[in-house]
């Protein structure tokens, strides 16, 4: 093997009862590189990671793997055995312990030990350098709960880095980080590679894959497509890889035309019910045409969330304001009240929020419509099921039937069951809260087209999202928030990302709706 290859994976092959989920995969990665690693989901990039870092030991899959010109066998207590290998990874989902301080967190379960008691200074000092070394701009005494979730990812790489890792796999890094938050990450990992860490980068936001990856492997359906430097390709090469044809476009254009005014919302003003004092929506105007899609954008705590939660009944309390639905004054207390006026919220925490993970799609899908299948002591299961297989054809979802339970689905196919029983519901306002996060670009165009579709059925969409590009691909017009302010509305044809930006620093205003 190379001296510059540090892992070689070799006609890798892992299968489960039924399913084959990385078929005769090869991939070479460079020592001290930035490996991007992408591909829809269920391509097969998890299952070859949890392979790379212990997760699947050694004997339940064929082929090899080489780790430093030595073949890899992680058996028992396999993830520890990696980690002292120096292979680690940081998964999406954050596995920190908020009541503990970053130090405790970094050297959980490896505390420095002098005659049977902590070396609590050493503990300090010890993550003190390695804050310093990859400046990762947090304190080692802060406790965790009170860090942004751009500090808690940096806390993970930490804890990770305190193992001396050699290789580290960052698993959809940015899923949850705002602009400046991934500016920042992108700092770090380039101080990683200049100290020799190679990293392995999953995600399926494809301009991160340009902005800092020296090359790019593609899964699709298990298989290899290819493994490119990443200035050989572009992003309409890299979705055609990805999903094995030709997009035209990423951002589907339909031919919706809004109509008139039937939702608006005038000054409103509402504080976290959990602490009074705190004001989660400050002055927010903004209406929505039938047919139009909404984009809202803002940074982290903007107040995006907080807001459409609130209109939906489940968040903030109003104080002052006013909702008007086709020019009648609403009054909206509950997600049920919100539901009986057409408007239904397909949530950002699609896992916590959205689904019941251990019910099937059908029980998901029918759930908050039962009452359409209500008799007199009866629930009329046959109609039931009827309503939530055609909903579930008219979306795509990619199962064995309804019965399946929803946390066997990929990311994409469990969104497109939150979106489905909504849609059940027959809403004429759709809030959709980060509708694409965490989905691959083949699901995300369908996903677009399905928009598009209601849109042009006269159905209106508020989508918030964290991508620029989605924002500007999709909407209408973009209403910017700011500390909980809408900060100015900007129709899409003279929007960019520099004026968004500038609306949501609070640098620019733009008043008008």
């Amino acid at each position: 093997m190379s001296d510059d290859i540090i892992l070689d994976i070799r006609n890798v092959t892992k299968k489960f009862p039924g399913v084959t989920a990385l078929s005769d995969v090869s991939i070479k990665i460079r020592r001290g590189e930035i490996h991007g690693l992408c591909g829809e989901n269920g391509a097969g990039k998890s299952t070859l990671m949890k392979i790379l870092s212990g997760v699947y030991p050694y004997g339940t899959y064929e082929g090899e793997v080489f780790y430093n010109d030595e073949e890899l066998r992680l058996e028992h207590s396999s993830i520890r055995h990696a980690s002292e290998l120096g292979i680690s990874i940081v998964h999406q989902e954050l596995t920190l312990v908020p009541s503990m301080t970053v130090g405790e967190n970094v050297y959980l379960g490896k505390e420095p030990v002098e005659r049977k008691v902590i070396n609590w200074n050493k503990l300090y000092s010890d993550t003190d350098k390695i804050l310093a070394r990859y400046n990762l701009d947090v304190k080692s005494h802060a406790v965790v709960r009170t860090l942004g979730v751009g500090k808690m990812q940096m806390v993970e790489i930490a804890k990770a880095l305190s193992e001396d890792a050699k290789v580290l796999i960052l698993d959809e890094p940015t899923s949850a980080l705002n602009e400046v938050e991934i500016r920042k990450l992108m700092e770090i990992l380039a101080v990683l590679k200049t100290n020799g860490v190679t990293i392995i980068y999953i995600t399926h936001k494809l301009n991160e894959l340009f902005r800092i990856t020296d090359s790019v492997t593609v899964l699709r359906d298990g298989e290899t497509v290819t493994t490119q430097p990443t200035q050989n390709l572009t992003e309409e090469k890299l979705v055609q890889h990805m999903v094995g044809r030709q997009m035209k476009e990423r951002f589907p254009k339909g031919s919706r035309q809004p109509g008139e005014i039937i939702f608006e919302v005038e000054n409103l003003h509402a504080e976290d019910p959990t602490d009074p004092s705190r004001k989660v929506v400050n002055g927010v105007n903004f209406n929505l045409r039938r047919g139009e899609i909404l984009g809202i954008a803002g940074l982290m705590g903007s107040g995006r969330t907080e807001l459409v939660t609130t209109i939906f009944g489940e968040y903030g309390k109003i104080t002052g304001g006013k909702l008007i639905l086709e020019k009648q004054d609403l009054r909206i207390n509950s997600a049920r009240d919100a539901i009986e006026h057409g408007i239904s919220l397909v949530p950002e925490d699609r896992k916590g929020q959205g689904l019941v993970l251990m019910q099937s799609i059908l029980k998901n899908i029918s759930l908050p419509n039962l009452n359409q299948f209500a008799g007199f002591f009866r629930l009329d299961k046959d109609a039931e099921l009827q309503a939530s297989l055609h909903q579930a054809k008219s979306l795509a979802i990619k199962a064995p039937n309804l019965q399946a339970s929803c946390n066997t689905l990929s990311g994409g196919n469990q969104q497109k069951v939150v979106i489905a029983k909504w849609l059940m519901s027959r809403p004429r306002i759709l809030i959709m809260d980060d509708p694409t996060r965490g989905v691959d670009v083949g699901a995300k165009y369908e996903i677009y087209k399905l928009m598009n579709e209601l849109a042009e059925r006269g159905v209106s969409i508020i989508m918030i999202s964290s991508e620029l590009e989605e924002v500007l691909g999709m909407s209408d017009r973009v209403m910017v928030m700011h500390e909980g302010q809408s900060n100015g509305t900007l129709d899409v044809a003279t929007a960019t990302q520099e004026k968004i930006m500038a609306l949501a620093t609070g640098i620019d205003s733009h008043k008008n709706n």
